[in-house]
């Protein structure tokens, strides 16, 4: 792990192939209901989407997108430990490009709005999420774009890794952090998120209090709502109009987490195997939502890993957000508190339960919303 020991980072101091079943091989399941651990809870979708659907695999083929990670960061990432267990960096792109537009100005670059490291227990029957803040400030290692240098930099938002260097450097820097070798990559953009959502015919959710944020255009009043794409990824993008939430991005987060074990129940009980035409049109729209890393980038590798993991309840998978603290220089950035995060990190890498010690008076933890969205 790349930070030294005390109460936070100090300011300014700091399977090639998958198979077809996931690079740390196990015995497939013969389950086929879809791990949705993220908040883009689209890699589940692809994988159900391209189950059953051989004839069409050249097709789905062509939708996706993929990046090589491995031949871009060579030999210089942390070692491969082969032990059952995956690690998945499952980012949410927030370009302003093309169909983007409607949330900002294009600043000529995405970056990561969402970031959730998924951790697959050997064996498969659990998972960890760890959710790490767009405006943490980390130290950002030398990466590579385009062929060109980009150097590296102390008290860098962790959000910018992918705006200066891409996917690889978005991979680069967590595992520069947490000292664990990525798997895999999954992205997704604000327009993918959308289409997807309204594929799966929405999601349905309850808040307990109003939410009314201008900057994301939500508004909801308390009660039950089947949120389609446009509101959903207001939701997730939310922080501004909870009331009782802080405001930061430590509060939408937690909506963020919320939000992903609702998907999980809509996936789930869409029912696609019996409905091939919406599984074509998830499948269809999944598949050109989503970048992924060449060792995942075929729907026989995505089918494979959905084999692989497809059977992890929402009730195994503990969701948790990076232990931080407010930047005193900064209060609208946050610092990992090192010695805890060595807890997280230390848990994922022996394959173990995060232990509640590491996110105790964590801010990560108090960030106002987690009671108003069910």
């Amino acid at each position: 792990m790349a930070q030294s020991d005390g109460t936070a980072q100090a300011a300014g101091d700091r399977g090639r192939s998958i198979r077809a079943t996931g690079r740390r091989r196990k015995a497939p399941t013969r389950r086929r209901r879809v791990l949705t651990t993220t908040l883009c809870a689209l890699v589940g979708v692809v994988l159900l989407g391209g189950a059953g659907l051989g004839y069409l695999y050249f097709k789905f083929n062509g939708n996706l997108t993929g990046v090589d990670i491995n031949a871009a960061l060579g030999k210089d990432r942390p070692q491969n430990v082969d032990n059952g267990s995956m690690d998945i960096l499952v980012m949410g792109s927030d370009s302003r490009s093309g169909s983007n537009a409607s949330y900002g100005k294009d600043e000529g670059g995405a970056r990561s709005d969402t970031a959730m490291i998924v951790h697959v227990f050997k064996g498969h029957k659990k998972a960890s999420v760890v959710s790490i803040p767009r405006d943490t400030l980390v130290t950002r290692p030398d990466c590579t774009q385009g062929g060109r240098t980009v150097p590296g930099q102390r008290r860098a938002m962790f959000n910018t890794a992918f705006e200066v260097g891409g996917p690889a450097c978005a991979v680069k820097t967590v595992e520069s952090m947490s000292g664990i070798r990525m798997d895999h990559f999954v992205e997704v953009d604000f327009t993918g998120f959308k289409k997807l959502i309204d594929a799966l015919g929405g999601v349905q959710i309850t808040t307990t209090k109003p939410i009314n944020d201008k900057y994301s255009h939500l508004h909801l009043q308390p009660g039950t709502h089947t949120l389609g794409g446009e509101d959903a990824l207001g939701l997730v993008r939310t922080r501004h109009g909870v009331p009782g939430g802080d405001g930061s991005d430590l509060g939408r987060i937690q909506l963020q987490q919320t939000f992903v074990k609702a998907l999980m129940k809509q996936v789930r009980s869409v029912g696609l195997l019996s409905n091939p035409a919406k599984l074509y049109t998830i499948a269809d729209t999944a598949t050109k939502a989503v970048t992924t890393d060449t060792d995942l980038n075929s729907v026989t590798a995505l089918t494979g890993l959905a084999k692989e993991l497809g059977g992890i309840p929402s009730d195994a998978i503990d969701m948790v957000t990076l232990p931080v603290t407010y930047d005193p220089i900064n209060p609208d950035r946050v610092l990992p508190l090192t010695s805890q995060g060595r807890k997280v990190w230390d848990a994922l890498r022996q394959d173990q339960d995060i232990p509640k010690s590491a996110i105790k008076g964590s801010a990560g933890d108090k960030g106002g919303t987690s009671n108003y969205v069910k």
